[in-house]
């Protein structure tokens, strides 16, 4: 397994539908924050997470959250 490249060292901050997403654990995905396959032998698969209604979200870009998908700060000690 290979450590995740890091993407941006900002969250993405989106609004979502309800629904299932799949969120880029490997920072290679072209359509960031969200997985588009990239992964592949890389040994890091996507993290897949549910919103049951609209909301708005800052989802981790640097990869290194402890609270994956979501962003806690942490790109601002990298």
């Amino acid at each position: 397994m290979t450590d995740p490249e890091i993407a941006a060292k900002r969250p993405a901050v989106v609004e979502l539908k309800p629904g299932k997403y799949f969120w880029c654990a490997c920072g290679r995905s072209q359509d960031q924050p969200f997985c588009d396959g990239s992964h592949a032998g890389s040994g890091i698969s996507p993290v897949p997470f549910e919103l049951e209604e609209e909301k708005r979200v800052a989802l981790c870009q640097c990869k290194r959250t402890g609270k994956s998908p979501m962003c806690d700060g942490t790109h601002s000690s990298l």
